[in-house]
């Protein structure tokens, strides 16, 4: 399965949108675009799906802009990417694989889709790239 940008840059609106939610002032896709060195032209593209699926609404104006729909705590990497993307599949024809490759392919679907469906919004928001901040700390 490859993310392609229409998954990817519909993350970067998401995460923006929700570092933004504690203002309730809305976000305009010009701010976003400019800070992420990204296509206007092309986040409004975008939109219209995760506004049709309910997880961001439009305020109209001068100030205007978008707002996430719920709070960034409810809303799941995975949401985003299966409105954008469509279903998470690693291979296509799975049913007509070898029983062994056939688990394997299932195994590796559903990891994919647990780091997805337990990676919110408020996760990806609160995620610090301080090159000085500590990691994970693995032990063998």
């Amino acid at each position: 399965m490859k993310i392609s940008t229409k998954g990817r840059y519909g993350l970067t609106i998401m995460i923006a949108l929700a570092k933004n939610h504690g203002d309730q002032k809305p976000l305009s896709l010009k701010s976003i675009a400019r800070d992420h060195d990204l296509s206007e032209h092309y986040l409004e593209q975008l939109i219209p799906p995760l506004r049709n699926a309910g997880l961001v609404k439009s305020v109209r104006g001068a100030h205007g802009g978008y707002l996430l729909t719920k709070s960034p705590e409810q809303m799941t990497a995975g949401d985003i990417i299966r409105i954008l993307e469509g279903p998470i599949m690693i291979v296509e024809g799975m049913e007509e694989e070898e029983p062994a490759k056939k688990e394997l392919w299932l195994r590796v679907r559903d990891a994919v889709r647990d780091v997805l469906d337990t990676t919110t919004l408020k996760d990806l928001a609160s995620f610090n790239d301080d090159p000085h901040q500590e990691g994970y700390m693995f032990y063998i």
